[in-house]
């Protein structure tokens, strides 16, 4: 069985959330299916969006585990955009979390950092 994943982020202000996810993801809009949405194809079968609704804004919530943590949050730094957290869990795992304007949450996620070590 194939799953794709399509998870959704409303956001007040569609071009200052478009820009914001410009910067975080390091890249524009895979697609543009009609004047009030963004999606980011992130890798097959799962695809990041933004929808202009404004009375849902702010609420979602959303961890995107990436095999190189480090790589992933110095690029998005170097693009001018900082972690409001950083978190290290009992186990190593590493979690490194963004606020889009609307205080949507976008973490990134990553395996210990010894385990990339080599």
């Amino acid at each position: 069985m194939t799953v794709a994943l399509f998870a959704g982020i409303a956001v007040s202000d569609y071009a200052a959330a478009l820009a914001w996810y410009e910067r975080l993801l390091g890249a524009p809009p895979t697609f543009l299916p009609n004047d009030i949405e963004a999606v980011w194809e992130l890798a097959e079968h799962r695809s990041l969006y933004i929808e202009h609704r404004p009375g849902h804004a702010g609420h979602a919530m959303h961890t995107l585990f990436v095999d190189d943590f480090d790589t992933v949050i110095d690029d998005i730094a170097a693009r001018g955009l900082r972690p409001v957290q950083r978190e290290t869990y009992g186990n190593g795992v590493r979690k490194a979390t963004f606020r889009d304007p609307d205080g949507n949450e976008i973490g990134f996620g990553g395996a210990p950092a010894e385990e990339h070590a080599e």
